[in-house]
């Protein structure tokens, strides 16, 4: 059963998700899973994951937003994650996590304005 911590906000045409502080395994592993359901249901175009609340970062939430970055990818979309602190940064790094072709942002309204901006460009393409 899915966590309930764990809610995906459709703005537009994007997807919005904040995650708790502390996030434990089964609301990580219930993020993969209810932000591809979104993504399907609504023809979502891109992903802000705010991460701005995490204090830590282990190697099972590292790999499982990379892969859910990734799968978003897979299906038509961009994913900007958004508010890493400082800490969570390092860890990352000393975990070898490879994030690819996923954008960062300091914050949610510049994550937003990635994504804007990035359809902007390829609608006057």
């Amino acid at each position: 059963m899915p966590d309930e911590s764990i809610s995906v906000i459709k703005v537009r045409d994007l997807l919005m998700v904040t995650m708790p502080a502390d996030p434990a395994d089964a609301t990580v592993s219930a993020l993969q899973e209810k932000v591809l359901q979104a993504m399907e249901r609504y023809g979502a175009k891109g992903l802000v994951l705010d991460i701005s609340a995490v204090e830590t970062l282990d190697s099972f939430f590292a790999r499982t937003l990379a892969e859910t970055a990734q799968m978003v990818v897979l299906m038509g979309g961009r994913t900007v994650i958004a508010g890493m602190r400082p800490s969570v940064a390092i860890t990352a790094t000393q975990l070898g996590l490879a994030l690819g072709s996923v954008i960062t942002a300091l914050d949610v309204d510049r994550a937003l304005d990635i994504l804007t901006d990035a359809r902007q460009r390829r609608r006057l393409q």
